[in-house]
């Protein structure tokens, strides 16, 4: 399938090293208009460019494309690829707001082509296995769910404006500032609570802006803490954080009648998965006992020796669901951001619903909006939105 790509930014590096893994996809061409960035981009892939937004909705030749510009130009870029007819697939979010949202869910079914929406790592095959986990039974019926997506204290200290991609692309500082990291992030975990259980019924959030200056002029600082309990159906509950403050915790467990599935780290695709049974076993049972005692005599040293007052727990690891390898999209980042357009083609040629779609990415905006500024619904959201059961891999 031949594809275009929109927006020459920070995120393009990963999707176009990605592609590797994905030889199903020719790169026709990109655009950005910021043509000193796409040239140069260009250049370092050894890319076709093309002159204009309008010529790359214009190629007969492209069938897909995809939108990696900043959010506040994501319904622009969107709008023109749908009216083309071209298939789309879209960074997060969607829209800038839910009117936006649906509009371009209306053009998409005026001229019979498909939406995508990132992010894709519910696809991955760590969400997979939690997802094969639950399906089985393994921890019995789940109650809650606690999922972080905190970033540390990474502005002003660590000048994220400073970084670069691999092709020179400075991380778009200002745009996560103002947008917000709701927005931004809050999107990774909540595709795999909707995969999990479902469309989320009611949002009770609280957010706010904890830092209002992180060491670069912006026109308006977005809130950078937020924190939810959104209610599924059968009872389920998600307490769910998203943050540029609290220390980085990127983990989601997942609590049920018989024991807890643990994942450490949601941003790597092959991220080991754990469960503790209840009630643990004899010898973990003195194992953890005798640990945690042998800490406790070690706090008394805690000014000279500090260590963790969290009480010792034995995990033992899930078996992995194995999907397709992949090339990661950096030496640090073990992702695969092309797992969205992979499912969205071959749903395409099997003329069936492809996973991430754009009712998902509806849904998933009128959750996050939720989160980030509760109080524009007096901080209760009922969820109107819905979408089709997703399909696991497994």
């Amino acid at each position: 399938m031949k594809i275009a790509i929109v927006g020459c930014g920070y995120v393009a590096d990963f999707y176009v090293n990605n592609i590797r893994s994905h030889p199903d996809f020719v790169i026709q061409g990109v655009f950005d208009r910021n043509l000193q960035r796409r040239d140069r981009f260009c250049q370092y892939y050894s890319l076709n460019s093309y002159p204009s937004l309008e010529a790359v909705v214009e190629d007969s030749e492209v069938e897909m494309v995809l939108n990696l510009t900043n959010p506040d130009s994501h319904f622009e870029v969107s709008a023109a690829v749908l009216k083309s007819k071209k298939h789309l697939y879209t960074e997060k979010p969607l829209g800038m707001d839910i009117s936006q949202t649906q509009a371009l869910l209306e053009l998409a079914q005026t001229n019979q082509v498909r939406i995508g929406c990132a992010p894709c790592s519910v696809l991955s095959d760590t969400a997979q296995t939690v997802w094969k986990a639950i399906v089985e039974g393994v921890i019995g019926k789940v109650r809650l769910v606690y999922a972080n997506y905190d970033d540390g204290m990474i502005a002003p200290r660590m000048k994220p404006w400073l970084w670069k991609s691999e092709s020179g692309a400075p991380w778009p500082a200002q745009d996560e500032f103002e947008v917000g990291c709701t927005y931004e992030h809050a999107g990774y975990f909540l595709t795999w609570l909707a995969a999990f259980f479902g469309p989320a019924r009611k949002v009770t959030a609280f957010s706010s802006c904890q830092l209002s200056d992180k060491g670069i002029p912006v026109k308006e600082m977005a809130p950078d803490f937020s924190v939810g309990c959104i209610e599924y159906d059968d009872g389920v509950v998600a307490k769910v954080t998203t943050g540029l403050v609290a220390p980085r915790d990127k983990s989601l467990t997942v609590i049920g009648d018989d024991g807890v599935i643990f994942v450490r780290f949601l941003r790597n695709d092959r991220e080991p998965v754990f469960i503790r049974k209840y009630p643990s076993k004899g010898n973990q049972n003195l194992i953890e006992r005798g640990l945690n005692l042998a800490q406790s005599k070690l706090q008394f040293l805690g000014n000279y020796l500090p260590i963790p007052v969290d009480n010792w727990l034995l995990y033992q690891q899930y078996p992995m669901f194995k999907g397709k390898d992949f090339a990661m999209a950096a030496s640090r980042k073990p992702v695969d951001f092309f797992r969205g357009p992979q499912d969205m083609k071959d749903s395409i040629e099997k003329n069936q619903p492809h996973r991430l779609s754009g009712e998902l990415g509806l849904h998933i905006f009128e959750l996050i909006e939720a989160l980030q500024y509760p109080e524009r619904f007096n901080y209760q959201r009922v969820i109107s939105s819905e979408f089709h059961p997703i399909k696991p891999l497994f």
